[in-house]
C-alpha cells in the first residue's frame, strides 16, 4: 500500500481544477490524465501549442494570458515550475484560500493510484528509455498510462491516457523533483556530474538516486555504470542488472553497427537468448537504452517478438535526433543534448552516421552549468566538423557568473558564434553542401534555429 500524502488527499477531494501553464510538456499528459478521471479543468497559457489544440479538442476551456478571475470557482490550482510565484493567478487562488499544487506534487499523487509504476530516472537518456518502454507496452496490448518529457511519434504526444494499472513515468532528479513519486520498479540508466548548482557534490547526486530507488519494490540498474551501481548497493531491494556486458542480468550480445551507426543484437537474459534485436536510432548509447527498455517491458509481460518490433519501428522520441528534414541533400535534425556526455554520445553517433560533415549547432543552457562543467564542453565540442555557438541560455538564472558563449569559442578552432538565431540560419545555410548534417542541440529554444534553416534551405532551393 503506498503511503498517502496531503497533495494526495486534495487531489482526491478536488472537483474543479485549474492548470496554469496547462500547454507545458510537463503539464499537457497531466491535464489529460486528470481529464480522463473525471476531473473538471480549465488552464491558460501564454503561448499557443499544438499541445494546446490538443487539450481545446478534449473540451478543456483555455484562456490565453495569466488573469486573477481565471480561478474564480476552482477548489485546487495545480502550476508549472516555470510559474513564478508573483503570477496574478496564484496570489488570486491564495487570497481566496484555493489550495495550490506545484506540478510535481500532482504528478506524485497520480503515480500513487497506479499499482505499477515505472520510474524511468539518471542524468541521460530518460525521454528515449521512457518513449521506448511506452510504445513496446502499448503494441504489446498492456494499455499503460505514460508521461514523457518529449513527443512520442506513435500518439504525437508527451503523454499516454491508457485503461490498464501500468504507468510508466519519466522521473527527472532536478531538485529532487523526482523524490515526489512512488514507482514500483524504478529503472536507472545513468549517473553523471549534473545540477551541481543545486546538489554540490557528486555524493549528494547519488543520495538522491539511493532514495528513489529505495523507494521501488524492484531495481532495474545500469551494470555498467560505475555511479549507478554505487548508488544501489546495499539496498535491500530485487536489484537487476542491464547492459553490454555478460556479467549482467539482460545485455546485448553480438553487437553490430550498420547503416547510419544503427546497431542490431542478440538480446538476453542470464545467458538465454530471448530474441534479436535491431534499434532504428543512432549511437552506442541507444543500445543501453534499448536493453533498458526491453528488460523493463519484459518485466511486465510484453512477449520478446513484439519488444523486437517495437523497438524496430521505434524512430526517436521528439527532439532526440530527430530529423526535421532533408533540403538538397542537408539533412537538418534536432537534439535535447545539453549536458557534455549527452554531447559526446550525440555527436559521435553523427561523426559515425557517414556524412560528408557535421555542422553542430549548440545553445549552452543556464551559466552554472556552462561554468562547472568548462573544460568538458570544450571537449566535446571539438568532436564534430563545424562548431556554431548561440549565446547562453540562462533560463532561471542571472550571469553572476561573467560567462559567455564566446569564452568557450575562443577554445575551440575554427567555431563562431552569434547573438541571434538568425544569423545562424544565415551562417549555417552559406556554408552547409549537400551530404552535410546539420544538428541544433540544446534543452532550450535551440530547435528555433532549425526551422529557421529549413526555411532558409527552401528558399535557395
Amino acid at each position: 500500500m503506498k503511503t498517502q500524502t496531503s497533495a494526495d488527499r486534495l487531489l482526491a477531494s478536488a472537483h474543479n481544477i485549474h492548470m496554469i501553464g496547462i500547454g507545458g510538456s510537463g503539464m499537457h499528459p497531466i491535464a489529460e490524465i486528470l481529464h480522463s478521471r473525471g476531473y473538471r479543468l480549465t488552464g491558460s497559457d501564454n503561448n499557443e501549442t499544438e499541445s494546446l489544440q490538443k487539450i481545446r479538442e478534449l473540451g478543456i476551456p483555455v484562456t490565453m494570458g495569466h488573469f486573477p478571475e481565471n480561478v474564480d470557482g476552482s477548489d485546487l490550482v495545480i502550476y508549472s515550475a516555470a510559474i513564478m510565484q508573483d503570477n496574478p493567478e496564484l496570489v488570486s487562488a491564495r487570497r481566496q484560500g484555493i489550495p495550490t499544487m506545484e506540478r510535481s506534487y500532482a504528478l506524485g499523487a497520480l503515480t500513487r493510484n497506479f499499482d505499477h509504476v515505472i520510474g524511468v530516472c539518471g542524468t541521460h537518456g530518460k525521454t528515449t528509455v521512457t518513449a521506448m518502454i511506452t510504445q513496446i507496452l502499448i503494441e504489446s496490448g498492456l494499455d499503460p498510462t505514460a508521461v514523457i518529457g518529449g513527443k512520442l511519434p506513435l500518439t504525437g504526444s508527451y503523454g499516454v491516457v491508457g485503461h490498464s494499472d501500468i504507468m510508466v513515468c519519466e522521473s527527472c532528479e532536478y531538485v529532487d523533483t523526482f523524490l515526489k513519486l512512488s514507482p514500483d520498479l524504478c529503472v536507472l540508466l545513468n549517473i553523471d556530474r549534473d545540477h551541481m548548482e543545486y546538489f554540490k557534490t557528486l555524493q549528494r547526486l547519488k543520495q538522491s538516486f539511493t532514495q528513489f530507488a529505495d523507494s521501488a519494490q524492484t531495481v532495474l540498474v545500469n551494470g555498467n555504470d560505475e555511479n549507478s551501481m554505487d548508488a544501489v548497493r546495499g539496498l535491500d531491494k530485487k536489484i537487476l542488472t542491464f547492459g553490454i556486458t555478460s556479467d549482467c542480468d539482460y545485455y546485448a550480445d553480438h553487437i553490430v553497427y550498420g547503416r547510419k551507426n544503427a546497431g542490431e543484437y542478440d538480446l538476453m537474459y542470464k545467458g538465454k537468448r530471448l530474441c534479436h534485436i535491431r534499434v532504428s536510432v543512432p549511437g552506442r548509447h541507444n543500445i543501453s537504452n534499448s536493453v533498458a527498455a526491453a528488460a523493463a517491458a519484459y518485466l511486465y509481460g510484453a512477449p520478446p517478438e513484439q519488444i523486437a518490433a517495437s523497438l524496430l519501428a521505434f524512430k526517436g522520441a521528439g527532439r532526440r535526433f530527430e530529423i526535421l528534414g532533408e533540403i538538397g541533400g542537408i539533412t537538418v535534425a534536432d537534439d535535447y543534448a545539453h549536458h557534455p556526455k549527452e554531447l559526446e554520445v550525440t555527436l559521435n553517433a553523427a561523426m559515425g552516421m557517414g556524412y560528408r560533415r557535421v555542422i553542430a549547432v549548440f545553445q549552452p543552457f543556464t551559466y552554472s552549468r556552462t561554468v562547472m562543467l568548462f573544460d568538458d564542453f570544450v571537449r566535446v565540442l571539438q568532436i564534430p566538423d563545424q562548431v556554431v555557438l548561440s549565446e547562453i541560455m540562462g533560463s532561471r538564472e542571472v550571469n553572476t557568473y561573467h560567462i559567455y558563449s564566446s569564452n568557450l569559442c575562443e577554445k575551440l578552432p575554427g567555431a563562431v558564434w552569434f547573438d541571434s538565431f538568425e544569423k545562424i540560419a544565415d551562417y549555417v545555410t552559406a556554408q552547409a553542401q549537400p551530404g552535410d548534417l546539420i544538428i541544433t542541440l540544446g534543452c532550450g529554444d535551440i530547435y528555433k534555429a532549425a526551422k529557421l534553416v529549413i526555411q532558409k534551405l527552401r528558399q535557395q532551393g
